[in-house]
């Protein structure tokens, strides 16, 4: 459990509570948890996964050292008739999985994993390619955070964006949005809409 505020004597209060009831350890400032590391300083706090994106990395087992400036090339568009099957596609399919949680603290990478999770039931060597081309991308910026400073203001600003019939298969669209706090990134989303565009 993660127990935050502003007020210390509050934390303390409410900790002192759920001792009484429950059976607590407390340990401490928050370092890390459920492989994302906090760190904080006076200017406020950030958020990563360098450990995770190491131990992917390690999983994949990349045979070479590659780094890429971009998580994908632009104005790809993938079909599911791109390449050859893949003759075992678990690999695909963990790593895929694997990145889902990893858009957690990188926004960088939402849209080319909402691209890549398309392919998961019967990936090829084409969508394969770009799946590593994501993952030296990591390599590339394995140290990038989401920074949350203290002195940031109240002011809440959206952005939202959509692609025209970008689906080459079913010629629908995708609509991505971005929600700032001051000036923090505080939530994210790229999705494929319902409808055709006409």
């Amino acid at each position: 459990m993660i127990i935050t505020g502003d007020d210390p004597e509050y934390i303390a209060f409410v900790k002192a509570r759920l001792g009484d009831q429950f059976l607590m350890i407390d340990l401490g400032p928050l370092r890390y948890f459920l492989g994302i590391e906090v760190s904080s300083t006076s200017d406020g706090f950030s958020i990563s996964q360098e450990k995770y994106i190491q131990d992917l990395l390690a999983r994949a087992a990349l045979g070479d050292e590659r780094t890429v400036e971009t998580p994908m090339e632009l104005n790809v568009n993938l079909r599911p008739t791109d390449g050859d099957p893949l003759p075992d596609p678990t690999r695909y399919r963990h790593l895929v999985g694997n990145l889902f949680y990893l858009v957690v603290t990188r926004p960088d990478i939402s849209y080319p994993v909402h691209i890549l999770s398309q392919f998961v039931s019967a990936p090829t060597t084409v969508h394969y390619s770009h799946l590593l081309r994501v993952l030296h991308y990591l390599r590339r910026t394995i140290t990038r955070r989401l920074f949350f400073p203290s002195s940031s203001s109240l002011q809440l600003q959206c952005y939202s964006d959509a692609t025209w019939a970008s689906d080459p298969t079913d010629r629908r669209s995708l609509s991505a949005y971005c929600v700032f706090f001051g000036g923090s990134l505080v939530a994210w989303k790229t999705k494929k809409q319902v409808a055709v565009s006409r």
